[in-house]
């Protein structure tokens, strides 16, 4: 039993090494992609998938420079390493998203 207990607080404290954050948190994704009307919509839909709650505001979009590509923010509020993983997952699965950071 004792045994037991050792061994889950072990596994919660290499879980917390694997990153430097403290859940729940707000985290920002960025997506890259081309300068279409739908990939804002898109990024935020993928987001939502395992972010559900995340509003519309947290959305922010910018156009490059020379007007090809979107750079698009959703600011998230996180409640895993396992969450953002899968959102990155996602949009890197994406053929319209470039870059995902």
């Amino acid at each position: 039993m004792v045994e037991d207990t050792l061994n889950d607080a072990v596994q919660e404290d290499e879980v917390r090494e694997d990153t430097l954050l403290e859940f729940p948190c707000d985290f920002p994704i960025k997506a890259f992609g081309p300068a279409i009307s739908e990939f804002p919509e898109l990024v935020m839909e993928m987001v939502r998938c395992h972010a559900p709650d995340t509003p519309d505001e947290a959305l922010v979009c910018k156009t490059s420079s020379g007007g090809r590509y979107f750079s698009v923010t959703v600011n998230v509020r996180a409640t895993s390493r396992a969450q953002l993983d899968e959102i990155y997952r996602m949009l890197t699965a994406s053929e319209l998203v470039t870059m995902a950071l």
